[in-house]
């Protein structure tokens, strides 16, 4: 029998004494007076209080415990005294275990060491934790375990559980913004017939009533277009995206997009709108508009200045600084040997690549990650883009601008196509002639007319790892996407889990 088990065995046996003392080791309820960090920021000598948490650390005396329970504000020390308690409970508090949790009453008070402490009256056992915690509980480090028990990494990692409350802030006070500017929040399916909205893998179910597959959404965007034709000016969805693609730092197969649509308005709407959310978010919850980000060590690697106004510059500019002012000038084959053999692109572009493409990966792989300060990225190629309106300053480019910052895309935004007639002949387009693919009820939509409108996605995900200067994705969703343990090892074209 190994130790884990043998630890269990011992708990079991602490929890079987407990209910032959006619102790509930699983009571159904305690109602805390206060949390832990308001008794100790709300000290009074001698005020009665009453807190609620999970034993975390526990030190016998002779006759006295000293002892700290921990909730989400944080901890608070437990004085417990066998004069206070009677030889019976004292006995019964002195075998409880690490994790456990207790509810205890009593009055505050400051030990001879400073430590603001509760002289306990009464306690109750809440919970026995049946499993011991994982060794260096008090900051565990072991990233498999962190992510695979992301509840281990709670208890054990305070800046964890700081950087997923601070994470919950950032969507309330996205949601504040967004209502005080007249956007209304709504819902749209997750299953749908088509997936549209984005060029991606969707994730297919089966629908049993209506004997058919159906997809999880790969986008939010044409259900609130439809809205928009519907009268709905100004609409915003938070809500969960599925895309059946790989696993990496910077993605995750489900993750949180913000779209919005404003009726009248366009791509440069959607920048003052963009910039002024994200300086608000982090004025709100961070205090400050100058970001640190840290490595793997906790060093600050780089700062972010989120000062307005960002930067604005051509997707085209970026393209020749970085592979040559003739880029756009030579023809489609010399930009393919180009990128292979000058700029050594070979392993990011197949054989078929279409000559937009071609150029797409120079700016992602060479041009977005030094990306670092708020940067918008305007005048994409229109290949790239189907649901935009093309720019009157250039024919082959769409009025959309991507939001680059911390090296990657944060939010593209456009000027939403309205013209039913031309949209229709560029998603035919994209979608190499089959019709199946496209969102025939969509199109009959916009034939009812769409007011020219401006719309954006923000990748909630992405803004959060840079808000809060993450390195990893991982270290900002609770509940990231990991590959099962009995899977079999990913193929070479996976990608990387890390």
């Amino acid at each position: 029998m190994d130790d884990t088990n043998k630890l269990i065995e011992q708990r079991r046996a602490k929890l079987e004494n407990l209910r032959v003392l006619g102790i509930n080791p699983f009571h159904n309820k305690f109602t805390p007076s206060e949390n832990c960090g308001e008794a100790k920021k709300n000290y009074e000598e001698e005020r009665a209080v009453s807190v609620a948490g999970r034993l975390m650390s526990q030190r016998v005396m002779g006759k006295t415990i000293f002892a700290h329970i921990k909730d989400s504000s944080g901890t608070i020390q437990l004085f417990i005294r066998k004069n206070d308690l009677g030889d019976e409970l004292f006995k019964v508090f002195k075998s409880l275990d690490i994790a456990d949790f207790v509810g205890a009453s009593g009055a505050l008070f400051i030990t001879k060491t400073g430590e603001i402490s509760i002289k306990v009256a009464e306690f109750t056992v809440l919970a026995k934790a049946l499993r011991p915690p994982p060794e260096k509980w008090h900051g565990l480090a072991d990233t498999e375990t962190r992510y695979r028990q992301r509840y281990l990494d709670l208890i054990s990692n305070d800046d964890v559980l700081k950087t997923m409350f601070q994470r919950s802030a950032i969507l309330c006070e996205i949601r504040n913004f967004m209502n005080d500017r007249g956007f209304a929040e709504v819902e749209t399916p997750m299953m749908q017939a088509i997936p549209g909205g984005a060029a991606a893998r969707p994730f297919v179910t089966h629908h049993n009533a209506f004997g058919r597959d159906f997809y999880l959404r790969i986008a939010l965007e044409l259900p609130l277009k439809r809205l928009l034709v519907g009268g709905m000016d100004r609409v915003f969805e938070m809500g969960r995206i599925f895309r059946n693609e790989g696993i990496s730092r910077r993605h995750n197969p489900e993750f949180t997009m913000l779209e919005a649509y404003q009726a009248y308005g366009d791509y440069e709407t959607m920048m003052e709108l963009c910039q002024s959310l994200i300086c608000h978010v982090a004025e709100k919850i961070l205090g400050t508009l100058v970001i640190e980000q840290k490595d793997t060590e906790g060093d600050v690697a780089q700062t972010i200045d989120l000062t307005p106004d960002w930067r604005r510059v051509k997707y085209k500019d970026l393209v020749r600084e970085a592979a040559g002012a003739d880029w756009f000038d030579v023809e489609p084959t010399e930009r393919h040997r180009r990128a292979i053999e000058e700029l050594k692109l070979e392993g990011e572009i197949e054989g078929n690549c279409e000559d937009f493409e071609v150029t797409n990966a120079v700016f992602e792989k060479m041009i977005e990650p030094n990306l670092i300060q708020p940067t918008f990225v305007t005048h994409l190629p229109k290949e790239l883009v189907p649901l935009a309106k093309i720019s009157p300053d250039d024919p082959d480019c769409v009025e959309v601008f991507e939001c680059c910052i911390n090296g990657q895309e944060i939010a593209p935004a456009y000027t939403e196509q309205n013209d039913p007639i031309e949209q229709r002949e560029r998603l035919e387009q994209q979608a190499g002639g089959e019709q199946q693919k496209l969102d025939e009820d969509f199109l009959v939509a916009m034939e009812h007319g769409m007011p020219p409108a401006g719309g954006i996605g923000i990748g909630i995900d992405r803004l959060c790892i840079m808000l809060l200067g993450q390195a990893s994705i991982r270290d900002v969703i609770l509940f990231p996407q990991l590959r099962p343990k009995d899977a079999p090892a990913p193929s070479s074209q996976s990608a990387d889990q890390g």
